[in-house]
């Protein structure tokens, strides 16, 4: 029987105290906070004697290799091994895993993402957290796991990364007291925040240099538009994953409100959505089927048409046009 909504953690708690067994997975394409919330609660579990499987659907970006145990996770396209329950992390719905025989396990379904579709047979839905990674560092205590320094920068990169470098509108008091908890391990900030973002490929400066270079204004300039292809990687000599937060920089000009990151590949458009302040991206993502916050939200489009980015455009402005 499927829990009503905004179950607290008390019951996931208590389930996975009781078991033995479980794999953690969240969505694929993973970022920071996916990461950094399944490393950190992995670690936490094993403290307690359990067995954990870490299992996504794709790699980890290169820039978070220096993440503690990333190299254990593993990648599957299903898993047909049976757990005492598997906890979906960062997903507002089951197929975002991209693993395939999930629905066969006692799901625990903990998000904060809008919209999510209480999939699990216990649900921790929290919109106010500004991260997956504020709830696994409440579970975490509520364990009674001891948070080492490896976890905190685990569960760091990921409020880090899911909060923009702390400039979305989604932060609370609650965000830095996590951090004080944090930093009290002995992580330096500075630190991890060099390991995140200033250790980019050359290809990566090329491409963003190419991106910036060939951005659209629209709506008077509160739009901009960053398009990115296969061909345009290929002569940077760039990977797709080498490129997170580059969606974030045309927000830096005054004017924009807005940014629309599209990418074409293998027959599909990926579109990643960022705004300021009160504007809701995210209705844009939803409309195409997609998800995500206010201000960071994205979705794709299997078949997109040769009107395809002209409409995303136009939905985009209204959005913005909109008190």
């Amino acid at each position: 029987m499927v829990t009503p909504p905004q179950t607290d953690a008390s019951r996931i708690r208590d389930t996975l105290l009781a078991g033995t067994r479980f794999l953690l997975t969240s969505h694929a394409r993973p970022d920071g906070d996916s990461l950094g919330s399944q490393l950190c609660l992995g670690a936490a579990l094993r403290q307690l004697g359990k067995q954990v499987r870490i299992v996504n659907a794709d790699p980890a970006p290169e820039s978070y290799a220096f993440l503690p145990d990333v190299s254990t996770i593993e990648i599957a396209e299903s898993v047909e091994e049976m757990f005492d329950a598997v906890v979906v992390l960062e997903c507002s719905s089951l197929d975002r895993t991209g693993v395939r025989e999930l629905e066969r396990q006692t799901l625990l379904n903990i998000d904060h993402h809008a919209g999510n579709a209480m999939y699990g047979a216990i649900n921790w839905h929290d919109v106010s957290a500004c991260a997956c990674a504020e709830l696994v560092s409440d579970l975490v205590e509520a364990l009674g796991a001891t948070l080492t320094q490896a976890m905190a920068t685990q569960l760091y990169v990921a409020i880090l990364t899911d909060t923009g470098s702390f400039r979305h509108a989604n932060i609370t008091d609650r965000t830095f007291r996590i951090c004080q908890r944090i930093a009290a391990t002995g992580v330096d900030p500075a630190t991890i925040a060099a390991e995140v973002y200033n250790n980019g490929s050359v290809g990566r400066l090329r491409a963003t240099g190419t991106l910036l270079h060939q951005m659209r204004l629209e709506h008077e300039n509160q739009i901009a538009v960053l398009t990115l292809t296969d061909a345009m990687l290929a002569e940077a000599g760039c990977a797709s994953d080498d490129l997170e937060g580059i969606v974030n920089l045309p927000l830096a000009a005054r004017d924009v409100q807005a940014v629309i990151f599209l990418k074409e590949s293998g027959g599909e458009l990926r579109v990643s959505l960022r705004s300021k302040d009160a504007i809701d991206i995210r209705q844009v993502a939803v409309s195409y089927g997609g998800g995500g916050h206010r201000n960071a939200s994205g979705f794709t489009v299997e078949h997109p048409t040769t009107d395809t980015r002209e409409q995303v455009i136009k939905r985009v402005a209204g959005v913005i046009t909109v008190p």
